[in-house]
């Protein structure tokens, strides 16, 4: 008998929704309509033995507490922020997520976001389309990427991989997280506010967490300054939102290119309607190759789980 999975969202590769249909008896929470959730996972509840969410979704005690059989809760994506971890824990049900195969993909775009606000790429697209250049409207000139600092608020895999892609581009790093890397030779700043300081233009590439909830705030908003800016792939939560819009309306912060929101996907109009910003839907990692890439580790670690075989991608 497969073991019976709840899938709270679809991965957008074909072939991985087809391999979970061939190994487990999946019952998709997100097919559901809104008004009737509640009754369907009711039914299915009692013998669901794994959950497959995403980083954005991930699983709160309430609904943790109706699944008495989970064993397993498969995360696809590298956050874990949305998990109740406290409460995983404390039922002994083990954690899995995608580390590493969408670390290009979100480096590229933080680059794509960072050559975007540089270069003002929006902008001049509507200078073209609107007519402005063809009337013979002036155009003010964009800045360039060599030789000013890349300041990268957490130095992972993706902040080292950000880093490697913008020295490419001339530019000079550093970073600040609370743990040295060791055998790097970018230097460390002595704190967030340090590193805001000394940047043109900061990314920030932290974990969200409670830890680093509203890191990104006023104080390091201000220091990064007029010409600054910032660039955020991570998670909204790290990133004081109303002070930020406030920075920009007041051009006390010279632009934003966000990928990443506090409460996705609702963006503030206030946002929204600022000239000096570069905004996307969260798509770090939404290419084809990397979508599936992440799909296929979340069905090995489900089948490495039920096999009795080591997890490939634990949460520890």
């Amino acid at each position: 008998m497969k073991p019976e999975l709840l899938v709270l969202a679809a991965s957008p590769s074909a072939d991985v929704m087809a391999q979970l249909a061939q190994y487990f008896e999946c019952h998709h929470l997100w097919q559901q309509p809104r008004e009737q959730q509640a009754a369907w996972l009711a039914g299915v509840a009692p013998n669901v033995r794994g959950v497959l969410t995403t980083g954005a979704i991930g699983i709160k005690a309430e609904l943790l507490a109706q699944l008495p059989k989970v064993e397993i809760v498969a995360v696809n994506g590298i956050g874990t922020d949305a998990v109740d971890l406290a409460a995983t824990r404390a039922r002994g049900v083990v954690v899995t997520n995608t580390p590493g195969v969408l670390t290009d993909d979100v480096a590229d775009l933080a680059l794509t976001l960072l050559l975007a606000a540089a270069r003002r790429l929006p902008a001049l697209d509507t200078f073209v389309r609107n007519g402005s250049w063809e009337a013979g409207k002036p155009i003010a000139s964009t800045r360039a990427l060599r030789g000013k600092v890349c300041g990268i608020y957490g130095f992972g895999r993706i902040g080292q991989a950000i880093g490697d892609r913008a020295q490419a581009f001339g530019m000079t790093l550093q970073y600040f997280q609370p743990r040295a890397i060791e055998g790097t030779p970018v230097p460390r700043a002595d704190s967030l506010l340090a590193l805001a300081e000394a940047s043109d233009y900061l990314v920030v590439a932290a974990p969200g967490s409670p830890a680093t909830h509203h890191t990104v705030n006023a104080a390091v908003l201000a220091a990064l300054g007029p010409q600054g800016t910032l660039v955020n792939i991570a998670r909204g939560s790290l990133v004081d939102e109303d002070a930020m819009i406030a920075a920009l309306r007041e051009h006390t912060l010279g632009m934003a290119a966000l990928d990443v929101f506090a409460d996705e996907p609702r963006v503030p109009a206030a946002l929204r309607e600022l000239e000096n910003v570069v905004l996307t839907p969260h798509i770090g990692s939404l290419t084809v190759e990397t979508r599936h890439a992440m799909g296929q580790l979340v069905v090995d670690n489900l089948r490495a789980h039920f096999d009795g075989k080591p997890l490939l991608t634990p949460v520890v």
